[in-house]
């Protein structure tokens, strides 16, 4: 039986053919304008967060829904689509060595915006930290290659971005928006979509781990010769890893994890610590978006956090949605039928009044009722 309402992200390589992404382009465009129209920019960017919307949307454009290249392609034809004069809305950003031009993208639309220095710096700050929480402050595995940035006229964002692990060939979405990411380091996402819940992963932005990120502050403002003699201390010259510390359950028997999120590392940036040290950070925000701050360095304070003061980070998957609306069933919760009736009563609609053919038109209703129960159509 068809189960609906699940993103599957297997990695998959490759390039969308050419005659794909022109056509998406162009039912895309319309698709944003009605949208943009009939409830504003800000339901747009609510809309663009929601992991269901996001896939069915995917769906509705003819791309094949279950690949992780659903988030790489429709994102850049979403950044070809939108026209920031007409919509109110840029896309910034991209896969790779694209995404490393965002803050560029962000301050040349900020300005044809007419936003202040510091509305674009703002925006630029957003865009570095939520890419910096996914990539550091989780660690499961999950190394990110894509990352687009959505902002609209009036200053509101969101941000869709995806990590791949090569090793069980999944990849992992993140979705933010900026009207529920009061705090970048404390559960900030709208949602994190995967196929893989993993046993152990390292969240520095659960409230659970509050005590720890203070610690972890507290140490960086030791001297660096303090730090390495407390690192020293609990990773003896033949220690390989920290599992001998855990607790013997059935939750902690040992197995071969993507990353080994129970190793001390040995890489840590002292360059960056000494730096930091100097500069004295106020808090774990700070700390997090200090220049050279990688993922061994903030596993290196989390553990030493732990194991000398007792202050435990959480080692729970934050990943919140291997169904986007939950299953019939009620695994991993029951179905929100209303929210997403909502969302497919908007994509139908924004089909039926784009100015395309019948064709086109009636395919993409047609994929649209694969994706979800006939009776929601």
């Amino acid at each position: 039986m068809q189960r609906t309402g699940v993103a599957r992200l297997p990695l998959h390589y490759g390039k969308a053919p050419r005659w794909l992404v022109i056509r998406m382009q162009k039912l895309a465009k319309e698709i944003v304008t009605i949208i943009v129209d009939e409830y504003g920019t800000d339901d747009f960017l609510k809309r663009i967060s929601d992991p269901f919307w996001f896939q069915a949307l995917g769906c509705v454009l003819g791309y094949d829904w279950h690949s992780s290249g659903v988030t790489t392609v429709v994102t850049g034809v979403l950044k070809k689509a939108v026209v920031p004069e007409d919509h109110g809305i840029a896309v910034c950003g991209g896969k790779g060595k694209v995404s490393r031009q965002t803050p560029l993208e962000i301050g040349n639309v900020g300005e044809r915006f007419g936003f202040s220095v510091d509305k674009i710096q703002n925006l630029q700050y957003a865009s570095k930290m939520s890419a910096k929480v996914d990539n550091t402050a989780i660690q499961a595995g999950y190394q990110l290659y894509h990352h687009a940035f959505f902002f609209a006229e009036d200053g509101k964002w969101a941000v869709i971005q995806q990590g791949m692990c090569p090793q069980d060939r999944t990849a992992r979405r993140y979705h933010w928006l900026s009207d529920n990411a009061k705090n970048f380091v404390v559960e900030p996402h709208d949602a994190i979509v995967g196929d893989v819940k993993r046993d152990i992963v390292l969240d520095m932005t659960a409230k659970e781990s509050e005590s720890c990120r203070k610690t972890s502050v507290d140490i960086a403002k030791e001297k660096p010769k303090k730090i390495k003699r407390m690192i020293m201390s609990i990773r003896p010259a033949y220690q390989k890893s920290l599992h001998e510390w855990m607790p013997k359950t059935a939750d902690t028997i040992w197995k071969e994890y993507p990353i080994d999120v129970l190793s001390m590392p040995r890489n840590i940036n002292w360059k960056a610590l000494r730096e930091v040290y100097e500069f004295k950070p106020r808090n774990y925000e700070e700390l997090l978006g200090f220049k050279g701050m990688g993922p061994a360095t903030i596993r290196g304070l989390a553990l030493v956090a732990e194991l000398i003061y007792g202050e435990k980070p959480s080692w729970k998957d934050p990943v919140k949605y291997s169904f986007a609306y939950g299953g019939k069933d009620g695994v991993p919760r029951p179905v929100n039928r209303r929210a997403m009736d909502e969302s497919i009563q908007i994509l139908k609609q924004a089909i039926q009044e784009a100015k395309i053919g019948s064709k086109e038109r009636m395919r993409s209703l047609q994929r649209l009722r694969r994706f979800v129960p006939a009776d929601m159509i």
